[in-house]
């Protein structure tokens, strides 16, 4: 198997330059006080075992994060428990408000100012600050929004989900916008985008999210004890006093019809912009794959064992990864449609990025779906179950002694059907097609 132009831990493939290649560096009102505390690990080790929620948080410090503002919420309360800790010892700004709608509307006044801002929350909780952050994308404020998700709809479970992929993806609050999503597939990786969320946020002045899971927050994993701290940009749009020239002014009112949509084609010139520039994504055995699943986070990561057991056992099977959720990779999972037999998507939800990968293949390939929810996490052995199950469909629906496909045989649902349960109730490899069909009845044992 081989990997896909760049090793791990980070991955990462086409990923663009930033525009604003002549912005200055500047000191932004904030005078930082480096502290040594004995709660770090020691400068000495290069390699430390950390907690995820504890690495971003860190992570967020060393990149000259200026302010944090939270609400303590499962699973992501270790993150502000680190930033109450060290935010103080660094001479920073941490709040602990009395609510997520609070928090984010505290952090929109600072990233007023040209702070450097931080915000985490776990999914009920960034539902809450799904308003402010429509005020942000309008008012084109850079902050970081890290959700660690969590089992829903409603309160749901305080295990991981991947179940917020629209929610980030489709624009989170009202109106016409988009904010740049990153997904992590590892701790160290996670470190590495926190610095890189700030930067895309402060060079499109634009929020920022980062979606991680209960897993993700909640795992120790070893990381190297290096960071990067983004430079910072000359703002010369933000409000902190207008001694000697005109005041500024940052909103998201609109009045007029036409100044709204001047305003709305603005933002999504930069988002195409964005898209043209910052798409990320990740590969292993794409070179020679038939069979190609795609995952992102943790979903990923169970994915990539699955994928290096079935090739142990001779199928020709990749893994795609995601890393930018917006940008989507489209192009790429197009181009790969092109001469793979088909995609399997597999999600910690009922199914939300599959949906992209659809519509980025367009009918070039099928694309079939496995996921569990509400934390439960499956198995590498499922996911094999889910790949032989495709590959069993495909072989079948190729073969010419079947005929016409009246039912659509490639047109696999959206649902998980494909379910392979911890019961084994289901062996046939046609539970991925339309109960009923009488072409399938006719011709089932063919393909067993």
């Amino acid at each position: 198997m081989t990997r896909h132009q760049h090793p791990e831990p980070l991955t990462v493939v086409g990923a663009g330059g930033l525009p604003g290649s002549a912005a200055r560096p500047i000191d932004v009102r904030r005078r930082h006080r480096p502290t040594a505390t004995p709660s770090l690990p020691h400068p000495a080790q290069t390699r430390v075992l950390m907690k995820g929620n504890e690495a971003m948080a860190e992570a967020a410090i060393q990149a000259g994060c200026d302010a944090y503002f939270g609400y303590p919420i499962t699973p992501q309360a270790e993150l502000l428990e680190w930033m109450a800790r060290r935010m103080p010892e660094e001479g920073r700004a941490f709040v602990q408000a009395e609510s997520e709608i609070a928090a984010i509307n505290m952090a929109l006044g600072a990233a007023a100012t040209g702070a450097r801002v931080l915000v985490s929350s776990s999914s009920p909780g960034i539902s809450l600050m799904a308003e402010a952050m429509s005020y942000m994308a309008a008012q084109e404020l850079p902050m970081v929004l890290i959700n660690v998700m969590r089992g829903g709809p409603g309160l749901g479970s305080i295990q991981p989900s991947q179940a917020d992929y629209f929610q980030a993806v489709k624009g989170h609050g009202h109106g016409d916008y988009k904010v740049p999503v990153l997904a992590p597939g590892s701790i160290p990786e996670a470190i590495e985008l926190v610095a890189t969320s700030f930067e895309l946020a402060e060079r499109y002045r634009t929020p920022v999210m980062m979606l991680t899971d209960g897993i993700m927050g909640q795992a120790m994993e070893p990381v190297e004890q290096t960071y990067r701290t983004p430079p910072r940009l000359d703002m010369d749009w933000n409000v902190e006093g207008a001694d000697g020239r005109p005041p500024r002014v940052v909103r998201s009112l609109h009045l007029h019809a036409d100044d709204l949509e001047r305003h709305i084609e603005h933002l999504f010139a930069k988002y195409r912009d964005i898209a043209a520039r910052e798409v990320r994504w990740a590969g292993d055995g794409l070179d020679d794959a038939e069979i190609v699943v795609v995952a992102y986070g943790t979903a990923a990561r169970i994915a990539r064992t699955a994928v290096d057991r079935a090739r142990s056992s001779g199928r020709k099977v990749g893994l795609f990864r995601p890393i930018t959720l917006f940008p989507f990779p489209t192009r790429e999972l197009k181009h790969l449609a092109t001469h793979v037999k088909g995609f399997l998507v597999v999600e910690l939800s009922k199914g939300q990025m599959v949906e992209d990968v659809q519509l980025a293949v367009l009918g070039a390939a099928p694309v079939a779906f496995y996921g569990r929810t509400g934390g439960s996490v499956p198995l590498p052995g499922e996911v094999v179950a889910a790949i032989e199950r495709l590959i069993r469909s495909l072989d079948a629906a190729a073969d010419p002694d079947w005929g016409p496909d009246p039912v659509g045989l490639l047109e696999l649902p959206l649902e998980s059907t494909i379910v392979a349960d911890e019961q084994e109730a289901d062996p046939d490899p046609f539970s991925l097609i339309d109960d009923g069909a009488w072409w399938l009845r006719e011709h089932e044992v063919m393909a067993r």
